[in-house]
């Protein structure tokens, strides 16, 4: 049942890229009177090790089949012409520091430019118009994988040689230096190196990594959006993180080998419980958890075994909402729905405070479960959650 699935996902897929294809080059041939060639990216989603990265941890990341395309095609001058299909806006701007456009979308194809010709990537002008279906505001990455598009593209174009991992870094230093956010570098990770059928273990520490087969016949894969975003100031962000440095510091005076709390065993935080606060030893107590969590969701995958990655992503649920203490009641709620119509698994995805639910549902529960979720949470908060079946896709790469 799950190869049908997913094969009737992927010829969606294929005839949705064809229909943006033709959109896109009938945009492109109108603004620019020719033809260019196409390149595209994916957004993600995180299976599991959330809040890992930066204590040195694991994530567990894949490329979906939802992404964004673009046309393109070198100019002979050196000015971008740029135009976002899905916004209708178009910008012209040029390569040197202090052509910064003001358009939100348009600094990140200016940023990759910058950060590119910052590494000594040669590049000029070229013309583009893109578009894309990544959900916004559902955390699945639409900035990384508009990023990694053109990363990519350009490197391919220009023959610059960059190798993947400085791929996803530009996009990365991007989102640092052009657009205000100090990411992590999992999302532009995934978006660059994502393998169909596979998720990616990142060590966040060492940067190596490992691909992992995902293909759970008789189950799907589905993000349920809360459509709520709590504020989440940055001071909440900084910390659980303070949290997380003072638990390892700590720990560290005992053990000097623990640089991260990645490196931290469960008893060793038990030996300082009584020279740190509560609400550290709570935090810590889950990153040192979901950890191990993640080696145990790879370790069975491995073994074809979707009940144990299931088990492990209500453990990180309960964690995230009661030690780290990021959920919210409408991720807690949906996570209850889904435990009550016997979900395999499932947990809030992302940073918390709102967003989504990821869910891996058996294929006969499927369509019990959204019907429930969309009417009991439309009763409770007033509107319906929306459903993103996902299948885990192909990274950037050119059509």
């Amino acid at each position: 049942m799950y190869l049908k699935i997913n094969f009737i996902s992927l010829k969606i897929e294929f005839i949705f890229l064809r229909i943006m294809q033709t959109k896109i080059s009938e945009k492109f041939n109108t603004l620019y009177g020719s033809k260019g060639e196409f390149f595209s990216s994916a957004g993600r989603i995180n299976l599991i090790g959330e809040h890992t990265d930066y204590n040195g941890g694991y994530v567990f990341p894949g490329a979906i089949d939802k992404g964004i395309v673009a046309e393109i095609e070198l100019n002979g001058t050196n000015k971008v012409c740029a135009y976002s299909l899905d916004l209708d806006e178009y910008v012209e701007f040029g390569l040197n520091e202090d052509d910064a456009p003001t358009q939100s979308w348009s600094r990140y194809i200016f940023g990759v430019c910058r950060e590119i010709i910052k590494r000594g990537g040669n590049i000029s002008g070229f013309n583009t118009v893109f578009a894309g279906n990544v959900p916004l505001g559902a955390g699945m990455s639409s900035s990384a994988a508009l990023e990694s598009t053109f990363a990519f593209a350009l490197n391919y174009l220009f023959s610059l040689n960059i190798d993947k991992f400085e791929l996803a870094r530009i996009g990365q230093s991007t989102e640092h230096n052009y657009c205000g956010v100090k990411c992590g570098i999992m999302d532009q990770f995934a978006s660059v190196f994502g393998k169909k059928g596979h998720l990616m273990r990142l060590d966040c520490k060492t940067m190596e990594y490992k691909y992992f087969p995902f293909n759970p016949e008789g189950y799907r894969l589905v993000l349920l959006d809360s459509v709520v975003k709590h504020e989440l100031a940055s001071s909440a962000y900084n910390k659980r993180r303070e949290s997380c440095e003072r638990a390892a510091a700590a720990i560290r005076e005992r053990h000097p080998e623990v640089e991260f709390l990645r490196d931290a065993k469960r008893e060793w935080l038990d030996e300082v419980k009584d020279v740190i606060s509560e609400e550290d030893f709570m935090r810590a107590e889950y990153v040192i958890g979901e950890v191990a969590r993640v080696l145990d969701v790879c370790d069975a995958l491995e073994r074809g075994d979707y009940e144990t990655v299931g088990e492990k992503m209500y453990e990180t649920h309960y964690g995230m909402s009661r030690l780290y203490e990021v959920s919210c009641e409408e991720l807690d709620f949906l996570n209850d729905i889904a435990k009550e119509c016997q979900v395999t698994g499932s947990r809030v995805m992302g940073g918390g405070f709102g967003g989504c639910t990821i869910n891996l549902v058996k294929n006969e529960l499927y369509d019990a479960f959204i019907e429930k979720a969309k009417v009991t949470f439309t009763d409770r908060f007033g509107h319906e959650p929306k459903v993103y079946d996902v299948i885990i896709s192909d990274g950037a790469r050119k059509l």
